[in-house]
């Protein structure tokens, strides 16, 4: 997007040991003993970056920041300026913009995005890909088109046990696997395939909470019911749109 609309993109990895200061920037303190609080002795950090030259600041995975770093995104967004201590305000250049995603279905690390960055943001939300789309981008990232591979990930969306099934992700995962696993084994047949996804999609299955069975057991199932048309489920619990980033 930054490069079509020929602006600079500034990349954040959004986590607890993002703090306001390496949002922000701080200022040097071997410049700042010799010079003492100047405009010069101040190294931007990606926001005041992106504020100065009004490009985009992304932030992947928004609600892994923590609130407290969260919060200085607040005046930004409202006012088209910050603040910073010791070095003055800093207006917004007219084309600065904030993306930022975010998997809303996260418990685990996971901070609190307020109401009043929620009230500041336009939200889409990205769901699954269709099949011949997830196709597309297995072969693309791996070689092949393997129809299977992607069939038992999908699968594993609509188990009435998995509340959270495998991505594309999962797919690739798999495809790369059972290639290998077949180079070292002198060729491919179920076995290697059963393996191979086992250990690409075990891992990125939710259960539903009570489920008795393991995640290696369902994908097992789920590889003998592969190209057996499924009944629509009734009453089965919705699930979120996608495992993905939004």
């Amino acid at each position: 997007m930054a490069a079509g609309a020929g602006r600079g993109v500034e990349f954040v990895e959004g986590n607890a040991e993002l703090t306001p200061a390496r949002l922000i920037g701080h200022h040097d303190p071997a410049l700042v003993l010799e010079a003492g609080y100047r405009p010069d002795t101040f190294v931007d950090g990606p926001l005041l970056t992106a504020v100065r030259e009004g490009a985009l600041l992304y932030i992947e995975e928004l609600n892994r920041v923590p609130e407290e770093t969260l919060n200085v995104l607040v005046g930004v967004l409202a006012e088209g300026e910050i603040h910073v201590p010791r070095l003055g305000r800093v207006p917004a250049g007219a084309q600065f913009r904030l993306i930022a995603a975010m998997n809303p279905f996260d418990a685990v690390g996971t901070a609190r995005v307020s109401q009043a960055i929620s009230d500041r943001m336009c939200r889409i939300a990205i769901g699954y890909q269709d099949a011949a789309a997830e196709r597309a981008i297995v072969e693309r990232l791996t070689g092949l088109d393997d129809a299977r591979a992607v069939e038992l990930a999908r699968a594993s969306r609509e188990h009435p046990q998995v509340w959270m099934g495998a991505s594309v992700r999962g797919a690739i995962d798999l495809v790369r696997l059972e290639r290998e696993l077949a180079a070292l084994r002198g060729g491919a047949d179920d076995g290697t395939f059963a393996d191979a996804a086992i250990a690409a999609l075990s891992g990125r299955l939710r259960l539903e909470e009570g489920c008795e069975k393991t995640p290696e057991a369902i994908v097992m199932e789920l590889i003998a019911g592969l190209g057996k048309a499924s009944a629509p489920r009734r009453g089965a619990p919705s699930r979120p749109a996608a495992p993905g980033n939004r």
